[in-house]
């Protein structure tokens, strides 16, 4: 849930509606809500501050997870970043799951003034230090970029020994590194499609095996959803939005093409090109779950078996362009029509 500006509108109506579908999904039985972390997006997203949103969905439901997709953790201080967190998961008793990363997009490393090359030393020092902070104990910590003694942080996680980590994975290189890690995983198909994907999640789960984690992994997919009353209308209404979905998505990976700590310039570049020239036929087929109720139970059981999925996380207003009244209705046919055939 992006909590996104649409076309015309103000920051007040974006607040408005994002926490409107959420009392729908709360209503509804979605199982939960996962929020991004967007910075200085001001035409896209009211989203700066995702764990301060989650605190006010936990206080505002009874029933329905919380979830950050994700937390970029090298942006700020990991002490703060514990005591935020354990302080979300003990106002909503227990709903809160803690999705992490480190953030593709360099400009928001620039703007913090935070070298982008650094993320991912500061990525891995922020989740030892978060780990250690929950256990409720005085520590020392002597890494490369946070140094201090004798801290305790409080309050403890009302899950113990914390809320569920989950970390999101965009370059090929980072699925066996979390699977070896043993924590589970978000992946989705802005930057490859589904046979890609199917051979990174492999990998991840191969490096899993050996680690010796217990299970295979846990994988949840992150993809842009449109549910309508028939299969033609599904595809016709969201089709401006997912474009200019891809095509933003486009823009903002471009800026980090030969930045240091983004990965390999020409992967990068192909990536890019691949997305700014995607034909509204691929994106149907390789990159999204658009159909009526019957449409959708199709495509993600065939995604569910090829992924060996076990979950799904659904955008349902990608590119921010869809009417409010219209992916409130297509919530509604998700939740009451498609979820009972995954239950």
């Amino acid at each position: 849930m992006e909590f996104e500006i649409r076309r015309g509108g103000d920051q007040a109506t974006a607040f408005r509606d994002g926490f409107e579908l959420v009392d729908a999904a709360e209503a509804w039985g979605l199982d939960g809500v996962w929020l991004g972390e967007m910075h200085f997006t001001p035409a896209r997203s009211v989203l700066a501050a995702p764990i301060v949103v989650a605190s006010s969905i936990a206080t505002r439901t009874k029933r329905l997870r919380v979830g950050l997709a994700v937390q970029v953790l090298p942006l700020n201080n990991p002490l703060r970043i514990a005591e935020e967190a354990a302080t979300v998961d003990q106002i909503s008793e227990g709903r809160f799951d803690f999705g992490i990363g480190r953030s593709g997009f360099p400009r928001v490393y620039d703007l913090y003034g935070i070298p982008y090359a650094e993320s991912q030393a500061r990525f891995h020092e922020a989740l030892e230090i978060i780990l250690e902070a929950w256990k409720g104990e005085p520590f020392s910590y002597k890494g490369q970029y946070y140094r201090f003694e004798n801290a305790v942080v409080a309050p403890r996680p009302y899950q113990l020994p914390h809320p569920p980590l989950r970390m999101a994975a965009t370059t090929e290189e980072t699925f066996p590194r979390v699977g070896q890690m043993g924590l589970p995983i978000f992946v989705g198909l802005r930057g490859m499609d589904i046979s890609t994907l199917r051979v990174h999640v492999q990998a991840y789960r191969r490096a899993w095996r050996e680690a010796g984690h217990p299970g295979t992994g846990n994988v949840y997919l992150r993809i842009p959803v449109y549910a309508g009353a028939t299969e033609q209308g599904a595809l016709d209404k969201p089709r401006d939005s997912i474009t200019f979905y891809f095509s933003r998505q486009a823009d903002l990976q471009q800026a980090a093409v030969g930045r240091t700590g983004a990965g390999p310039t020409e992967r990068l570049q192909a990536r890019v090109d691949r997305l700014a020239t995607l034909s509204y036929d691929q994106i149907l087929s390789e990159r999204v779950a658009f159909g009526s109720a019957a449409g959708l139970i199709d495509r993600l059981t065939r995604l569910r078996e090829e992924l060996a999925l076990d979950g799904i996380v659904a955008e349902l207003n990608a590119g921010g362009l869809i009417p409010a009244e219209q992916v409130t209705r297509s919530l509604a046919i998700l939740t009451q029509q498609v979820m009972p055939a995954f239950k």
